[in-house]
């Protein structure tokens, strides 16, 4: 029913319900449809997901239509959110029973942008983790966010469209979907370098060959202090593979040149007892099991629970640092290992 030309009032959750009521229709189609899911009413929570937001809000172009968007993505609207490098497609539940389609894109960032970029990280950034978790000087990120300069889109260069009939440059479906962005990037920080056609991977390749030649330097001097390898695999970001055991070898007995004294005649020897008799039973070694790694020992955590679990309860079962924990988390996300269940939720593959 609409009044003067207006639309009806439509509560929130009603918008809710029908959201939800599309979305189980459309996960039945298409199993791998990944809708953006608000909890609570912060949009993003992390350093890279809040730079997001914060830089679109900042352009006088976008700052008075941005707001549009910003109930729809919290109601549940945005069904669907893909991205990929240089594009963000998503279906956004409108008035209409049939979701809009929408589609932004994004210019990769300009290679003098990127080089004085990743020339002001060097020396500052220790690990990929780091760099991911926000934690970083206050000044990097500064140039990370410098308007035109940084990391983040201005909005010449980001352009898009809508399937929706809203004779608006920017409707409210475009603006949930650039809500959306920040809010997947809280999930998964790495995306944001997909979607810029850039590797993060060039912003520390300094600093950690900066880092290996400190430790290869402080090796080489002879020092009560011994990197232990764990630590050395929480710089890195990786699991140190665990010291080759020699083979055991018979001792020699006797002296040079001198045969090994017999034992008295009728003396029986423990060799001559276990291998005399029909039936001899052979003695079992112990069995010895490798130790697991720390990175084992995560990715066991996650396997075990069904319902997925959080760094927290990770940390209470393994006894394990968050540190430790996220870096094996990352490892494994990357390695297809485990994945997100819902925001800060791991579960496996």
């Amino acid at each position: 029913m609409r009044s003067w030309g207006y639309p009806a009032y439509v509560s929130v959750a009603e918008k809710r319900a029908k959201a939800a009521k599309k979305l189980k229709q459309l996960k039945k189609k298409n199993p791998h449809i990944n809708p953006i899911v608000i909890d609570g009413t912060a949009i993003a929570r992390t350093w890279w997901g809040k730079a997001w937001n914060k830089n679109l809000e900042s352009y006088a172009d976008y700052h008075n239509r941005i707001g549009r968007g910003r109930s729809y993505v919290r109601h549940g609207a945005v069904l669907d959110l893909q991205i990929r490098p240089g594009l963000v497609e998503s279906l956004v539940q409108g008035s209409r029973s049939k979701p809009y389609v929408v589609t932004i894109r994004i210019k990769a960032i300009g290679k003098k942008n990127w080089k004085e970029i990743k020339t002001a990280s060097q020396g500052k950034l220790d690990s990929l983790q780091e760099l991911l978790a926000g934690k970083f000087p206050k000044g990097l990120g500064e140039i990370f966010t410098s308007q035109g300069k940084g990391l983040f889109p201005s909005p010449k260069e980001i352009n898009f469209s809508c399937s929706c009939p809203d004779w608006a440059s920017m409707c409210k479906h475009v603006a949930a979907t650039l809500y959306g962005i920040g809010a997947r990037l809280d999930q998964d920080p790495e995306l944001f370098f997909k979607l810029r056609q850039v590797k993060m991977k060039d912003l520390v390749t300094g600093a950690v060959e900066g880092k290996t030649k400190e430790l290869l330097k402080k090796a080489r001097k002879k020092s009560s202090r011994v990197i232990d390898d764990s630590d050395l695999a929480d710089v890195f970001g990786i699991d140190m593979e665990g010291p080759a055991v020699p083979k055991a070898k018979g001792k020699k007995s006797g002296r040079k040149g001198t045969a090994p004294k017999k034992p008295p005649k009728g003396t029986r020897t423990k060799a001559s007892t276990e291998k005399s008799g029909k039936g001899a039973a052979l003695k079992k070694r112990p069995e010895t099991r490798t130790p697991k790694t720390l990175f084992e020992t995560v990715v066991g955590a996650v396997k075990k629970s069904k319902k997925g679990v959080t760094v927290a309860m990770i940390r209470e079962k393994t006894g394990l640092s968050e540190t430790q924990i996220r870096n094996a988390v990352y490892r494994a996300r990357r390695q297809g290992i485990i994945k997100n269940s819902g925001r800060g939720i791991y579960i496996s593959v």
